[in-house]
Order: C-alpha cells, then sequence, then structure tokens
C-alpha cells in the first residue's frame, strides 16, 4: 500500500548550508534532478565544478552569477506571476556563484557531457498558452528543448490563474518508450499568491492542491495542499491536476531529466482522463492569459 505523501516536502524540510530546499541524490532513491532555493539579501551562494548542469532562475528579484571568470547580471522580476524572466545555464564542469536579493532557484541534473553556458533574455522565452478554459495555463519553456542546447536538463514553469487546474489531465513519464514517452524524474516547487486586484490581507493563506497517484511503475500516493516553497518530487507515477484555489494563482517549476540518451519530454495520459483534450478544441484560452509584468509589481 502507498504511504500517503512520501514525495512532499512542505518549505523548509529540505533546508541545508544557507539554501532553504535542496533536491539531491541525498533523497533516498533519487538520481537524476536537482533543486536549490535560496532567499538573498545582499549576501552569496557558491555551487562548485563539478559533473552537474545548471539553470539559474530568479523567482523574484534580481541576481549576478559569477562562472567562467565572467558575470551574468539577471534583470529578474518582481514575481513568478510577472511573467518570464531571464536565465542563465551553466554548462557542466564550472562553478558558479549568485549574489542579489530576492529568492532564486538553481536547477541541477549530474551529467558528464559539457554543453557551452548560456543566456536567454525574458523577451527570448518562448511563452505558451497550454489548454482551454478551466484547464487554460501559462508555461514559460526557457529551458526545453527547442529553446536550449542541455545535456540532460528539461526546466519550463507553468502559472495556473486563480480557478484553473493544470496539469491535467493527469500524465507519466516513467516509461522508455521510444517515440511515444521518456523515462523522467519531475521536481515541481509552487509559490502561490493572492489573485491579481483581489486586496487579500496580508494574513491570506495562498494555497492551491496537487495530487499524484500508481502506475505500472510504482506506488506513490501525494495529496496536498502546497503553498509557497513546498516541494513535490515525481519519481514515477501519474501526476495531476494542480489546481489553483479560486482566489489564489498558483505557479510551479518543474525540473526533469533522466536515464535515457534522448532529451525528449514525451508523456502519456491517465487512459481515463485524456478524452478531456479533445473539449479544449471548442473552448477559448482563459481571457487573463498572459499574465506580464504590472505595475503592483510582488504586491499585487
Amino acid at each position: 500500500m502507498a504511504e500517503h505523501n512520501e514525495w512532499f516536502f512542505p518549505r523548509g524540510a529540505l533546508s541545508d548550508r544557507g539554501w532553504e530546499s535542496i533536491v539531491d541524490d541525498r533523497i533516498d532513491g533519487w538520481q537524476h534532478t536537482g533543486l536549490r532555493v535560496a532567499e538573498l539579501t545582499g549576501n552569496t551562494v557558491e555551487l562548485p565544478a563539478g559533473d552537474v548542469e545548471r539553470i539559474v532562475v530568479p523567482l523574484a528579484g534580481a541576481f549576478a552569477v559569477e562562472h567562467e571568470g565572467a558575470t551574468t547580471r539577471l534583470a529578474g522580476r518582481s514575481s513568478v506571476f510577472d511573467g518570464p524572466t531571464d536565465i542563465v545555464y551553466v554548462g557542466a564542469g564550472n562553478g558558479l556563484t549568485i549574489s542579489g536579493h530576492g529568492r532564486v532557484a538553481v536547477a541541477e541534473a549530474p551529467t558528464r557531457v559539457q554543453k557551452p553556458s548560456a543566456y536567454l533574455p525574458a523577451e527570448r522565452v518562448p511563452v505558451e498558452l497550454r489548454g482551454a478554459g478551466r484547464d487554460s495555463r501559462q508555461v514559460h519553456n526557457f529551458g526545453t528543448p527547442g529553446s536550449l542546447d542541455a545535456a540532460s536538463l528539461i526546466v519550463c514553469e507553468v502559472i495556473t490563474p486563480a480557478g484553473n487546474w493544470s496539469s491535467h489531465p493527469a500524465h507519466k513519464h516513467d516509461e522508455d518508450v521510444p517515440g511515444h514517452e521518456s523515462q523522467l524524474e519531475e521536481i515541481y516547487y509552487f509559490e502561490s499568491a493572492p489573485v491579481r486586484g483581489s486586496n487579500a490581507p496580508r494574513s491570506a493563506d495562498a494555497f492551491g492542491s496537487f495530487a499524484t497517484y500508481r502506475s505500472a511503475a510504482g506506488d506513490i500516493e501525494t495529496n496536498a495542499l502546497v503553498r509557497t516553497g513546498d516541494i513535490a518530487l515525481v519519481p514515477f507515477g501519474y501526476h495531476g491536476p494542480a489546481v489553483a484555489a479560486p482566489e489564489y494563482d498558483l505557479y510551479y517549476l518543474n525540473v526533469m531529466a533522466g536515464p535515457g540518451q534522448e532529451r525528449a519530454w514525451l508523456i502519456s495520459d491517465d487512459p481515463r482522463q485524456a478524452w478531456l483534450r479533445d473539449t479544449w478544441t471548442s473552448q477559448q484560452p482563459d481571457p487573463r492569459l498572459p499574465y506580464v509584468p504590472t505595475a503592483e509589481g510582488a504586491a499585487r
């Protein structure tokens, strides 16, 4: 019988060495991906060179990333709900130092394949409006195969407007089926905030929900309310939906990599839920999308 929420970690549960959260192979059963999240107030965090590739993602704030004898300045953004951010990819074999003010994430994947480091400005990040109606969401594909030349990392971020569903229909990628499905671990890092213009009090407890369940690859069961800083790991199994409460927007950063030779995101829908994709053809995308920077910024 599955152990409930064994792959779910509330904010701070993975804190270590100056990082609010660290996901790496010290977690039993975790091999192919990593994530670090830090809150910086003018201080720095350092990551040594090694067999690991990384993408630095500003969540809120601006940062300087020193690597390979140079400095890449990331303009960042006010919050994760203010459109895409610029990012920097640092190839395997290189260390880096991050300084600045705000919240920053570093997506990681172990690899011995050395790809050239690269900067991607916000205006060049592909913005995808996926789904329709209440299944509408906004996807920033800055670290996907069509946007970034990486060894194994596949990284994107998703904004789900208040009241909408994403990671829906539930799907999986835990088998290597050439041309149909990739075997990929996946990290979900969440943030949530009151919907724009709601005048919610500072005491408001912004949240969404997220679920996983078993597949032939193994037992997993997560049924969690998710808030800013929470992390859900998906080593296998069907995952979704991620649901934004009617009063709160939901964000998540996805980090994926796996053991296969091909760097591809190929999924299999839960066959009991796949039919709902057909309903999107008769609906329009949510008119609230796309989310772009606002004068309100982080205060929203």
